[in-house]
């Protein structure tokens, strides 16, 4: 299981049990990008990175907004045209959550890269 993976599956079960804050191990670069995504979003507070020189640790506080996220596997490439198509399959209903992507810009939402006219490869959705 990938890091990123791991930790999401983490966040929406201590989200499920009622729990303010979850603790990732170990952590990435991938997962500190996501989650700066998803801080930005507003569905989780905040977040600190905790060297163990091992693999670091990451602490996420949570404020309760996630009902359901999760990793895209295979990491689908999308253009700008097909981007309502993965939207439809991935998120409940129009204007209701974010799929997390992977552009030539960086690690963005889907919002995002339709207002800069790019596209890239799905990494994760979130609502």
């Amino acid at each position: 299981m990938n890091p990123l993976t791991k930790a999401l599956v983490e966040i929406k079960n201590a989200q499920i049990a009622g729990k303010d804050e979850v603790v990732i191990k170990p952590t990435s670069g991938l997962l500190v990008s996501v989650l700066d995504v998803v801080k930005a979003c507003g569905y989780v507070k905040d977040f600190e990175l905790l060297d163990d020189h091992r693999g670091g640790i990451m602490i996420v506080r949570l404020n309760g907004r996630i009902n359901n996220c999760g990793v895209i596997s295979p990491r689908f490439s999308v253009k700008l045209e097909d981007m309502e198509k993965f939207e439809a399959r991935y998120l409940p209903a129009k204007n209701f959550g974010r799929l997390i992507l992977t552009t030539v810009e960086g690690i963005m939402t889907n919002d995002d890269a339709k207002q800069r006219h790019i596209g890239g490869k799905l990494l994760a959705y979130i609502y």
